[in-house]
């Protein structure tokens, strides 16, 4: 099997076949990455059209810094963002007593026993500033490792788990806030 790199190079020659091959490697991760950080399924199919669009786009700009996985992660994370602020910038203001609101979004990948449970916490994650939500996303509910956060947010270590606890920190107290009666 080619390596992701390979297949990269061959989307930037033009290869329809390579860029399905690549499409099919990554789309699960690029889904979910975007269904975590928008919590909308359909946000998320159009993001992650969005990121093969400019997986295609940019397959020349790559430039082997890093691994494919990681820049792919990258787009999709940047993508999300962007998309995320410009949703923002065209929806009302919430009400205050809205804001406690319990989320509808249920994650696909969560098992019916957990799901009020989970309601609760991606309320929570939504509220996160930006590079809080994105390292908390890609480390706990995506589950890569430190380093691979760092690069996709172009950090160091040491300033992604200082992000990582600031989100743990601020999940802690809006966890409180939203189910004040629950204590794990």
């Amino acid at each position: 099997m080619e390596s992701h790199q390979q297949i990269l190079l061959n989307v930037a020659d033009g290869s329809q076949k390579a860029f399905k091959d690549l499409y099919d490697l990554y789309i699960q991760k690029v889904y979910n990455t975007a269904i975590s950080y928008l919590q909308d399924e359909k946000d998320a199919e159009e993001v992650t059209q969005d990121v093969f669009m400019t997986i295609f786009r940019k397959a020349k700009q790559f430039e082997g810094k890093s691994s494919v996985s990681t820049w792919v992660y990258r787009i999709t994370i940047n993508t999300s963002i962007n998309f995320s602020k410009k949703k923002k910038r065209f929806t009302l203001f919430r009400l205050s007593e809205q804001e406690t609101e319990v989320s509808h979004f249920e994650h696909p990948g969560v098992l019916l026993e957990n799901k009020e449970d989970t309601a609760y916490l991606f309320k929570a994650i939504e509220s996160l500033p930006e590079s809080q939500k994105a390292a908390f996303v890609l480390s706990f509910i995506e589950g890569l490792p430190r380093q691979e956060v760092a690069d996709i947010l172009e950090t160091s270590l040491k300033a992604t788990e200082s992000l990582l606890q600031r989100a743990k920190g601020n999940l802690r107290k809006k966890l409180e806030i939203i189910h004040p009666h629950r204590r794990n």
